[in-house]
């Protein structure tokens, strides 16, 4: 044995050298030179075409400097093609190269479609061909590996247990606590009113959104008060700042395990997380006699223990790990995008009086002046064709990326295995062959036969994605919306703010850059 280790020192030398080499030559020439060459060759015959890769960075680049130069632009209100500000280089590239394109995400080809044939093939696929892509770092840590990013049986069996708390008898008990956070919020905005001579107050919505929806899914999914949420909620924001500044770096294989200064942020930020849904889980897990509660986080500390006999059900099995992921998950996802319709919905009620009146004569029509139940919010059918137009035109998602297991066929393309396939929402959300000549335009009316009639092709609003893995809190969010711009109605009239500045971005979700100052004015009482 210590002779087998002695080898002469020129021997482990070479040894490693040719280690070295073959890393080198794997890292730099086959994956990094040779692999692209070969995909862009394969696309090109098939009449696909797009930016020239570049070493390591792919079109990285590009995109940085075509998004900086966009940032600038400021929009007129009425505006709602925002797709030059947010993502300029597809716009570039399709008119450039056609459609579909290629282009790189690094060293990663992605193909970019625009036909929905191609995306329902794609989001309706049941065999597991498609799966999503390798996520950032940084996201990772934030969402956690929680049914969004789960595949497989894993996602069978995360849902599994997830699903019953999501059932409408349980979303229907879940609006008292609604309507208590939103009246919080009402309330201090009738202070703020009440303090200012003419009664007139300028708020900035979109914080006070984003405060009012982490409530909501801290006390919904998760029973506990705000202060714990609110801890979650300012830990993944900087995680969320940190991806959105680090998503088009080189990446380095190893890169994420060095302890740089970015990867020492995000490894402190995701603990913080972790400990406190440690505080949140750890009462619960005392009430082992009682039951684990009814809720989300009861589900599945339920599916995680064990039965009264002892007895684990295997099928419904969640580990603890697994049950953190689960509740990072639903705490971004809770409050993140539910937020943001709420924000784009009241920004769009400003800007087009009409409809904010129309909405109001329905809520006080069904619903009167007072606290609503959630078979009232059903009969809101005018509150769910404008919600449902505010995320086409202003869905929170900007792209949806799956890559194929394996070699496929999608229509009359060959797709290798692993290429991204980027579905670009917002702007097949505006094709005009789908949608109609008014496809840029705010027009809640092609909601007025429900979803599937609203376009020429079915379920070509992709707000929640279509398919087996659509959103399992579309319901939940749709609830919550109605809930919060009810009460509002029914108190508030509103208008933009002159300070509010028209800058829509891309900060992994879609926000307005510049917040959203509204100016309201109490209803009179006789209203």
């Amino acid at each position: 044995m210590v002779a087998a280790l002695a080898l002469p020192l020129p021997l482990v030398a070479a040894a490693l050298l040719a280690l070295a080499a073959a890393w080198l030559w794997d890292f730099a020439v086959v994956r990094h030179l040779w692999r692209p060459r070969a995909v862009a060759a394969a696309f090109r015959a098939q009449g696909v075409r797009g930016p020239t890769y570049r070493f390591l960075k792919g079109s990285n680049d590009d995109v940085r400097r075509m998004r900086a130069e966009a940032d600038a632009a400021a929009l007129d209100v009425r505006d709602h093609d925002y797709l030059r500000r947010v993502t300029p280089h597809l716009l570039a590239w399709k008119d450039q190269y056609g459609a579909p394109f290629l282009y790189w995400f690094g060293p990663q080809p992605r193909i970019c479609l625009f036909d929905y044939e191609s995306v329902r093939q794609v989001l309706w696929n049941k065999s597991g061909h498609f799966m999503k892509t390798d996520v950032h770092p940084t996201i990772l840590a934030m969402l956690g590996k929680g049914l969004v990013l789960v595949e497989g049986t894993d996602w069978v069996r995360h849902r599994r247990v997830v699903n019953p708390a999501f059932a409408m008898d349980k979303l229907k008990m879940m609006t008292v606590t609604m309507i208590s956070c939103a009246d919080r919020l009402i309330k201090e905005c009738e202070e703020l009113a009440s303090n200012n001579k003419s009664g007139i107050v300028e708020v900035e919505f979109s914080k006070h959104f984003e405060e009012l929806t982490a409530e909501v899914i801290s006390r919904t999914a998760f029973g506990n008060s705000y202060k714990e949420g609110k801890e979650v909620l300012h830990t993944q924001k900087q995680l969320l700042a940190l991806a959105s500044a680090t998503l088009l770096n080189l990446k380095l294989p190893g890169f994420k395990y060095l302890p740089t200064k970015s990867n020492r942020l995000k490894w402190t930020l995701e603990n913080k997380v972790k400990m406190t849904l440690m505080e949140i889980i750890q009462p619960r897990l005392a009430l082992n006699g009682s039951g684990y509660g009814d809720d989300l986080l009861g589900l599945m500390l339920e599916a995680c223990f064990t039965t009264e006999q002892g007895e684990r059900r295997d099928e419904l099995t969640l580990t603890m790990d697994e049950i953190i992921d689960e509740c990072k998950t639903f705490f971004f996802a809770g409050h993140e995008t539910t937020s943001h319709l709420l924000t784009w919905t009241m920004f769009l009620l400003s800007v087009h009086p009409e409809w904010q009146e129309r909405l109001r004569e329905e809520v006080l029509r069904e619903c009167g002046k007072a606290n609503h139940t959630a078979d009232m919010l059903s009969k809101l059918k005018e509150m769910t064709m404008v919600l449902l137009e505010t995320l086409r035109l202003y869905g929170p998602i900007m792209t949806m990326i799956r890559k194929p297991i394996s070699d496929i066929r999608l229509g009359s393309l060959s797709i290798p295995k692993g290429t991204g396939i980027v579905i670009p929402i917002p702007i097949l959300h505006r094709d005009k062959e789908v949608w109609g000549a008014n496809a840029n335009e705010f027009d809640p009316l092609r909601f007025a036969n429900g979803i599937t009639n609203a376009a020429k092709t079915p379920q070509a609003l992709l707000g929640f994605s279509i398919g087996p893995r659509s959103c399992i809190g579309q319901n939940f969010a749709m609830l919550e919306a109605k809930s919060v711009m009810a009460m509002i109605l029914q108190k508030f009239s509103f208008t933009l703010s002159p300070k509010y500045v028209h800058a829509p971005t891309d900060f992994i979700t879609l926000q307005p850059k510049f917040g959203l100052p509204i100016v309201l004015r109490p209803l009179d009482a006789s209203c």
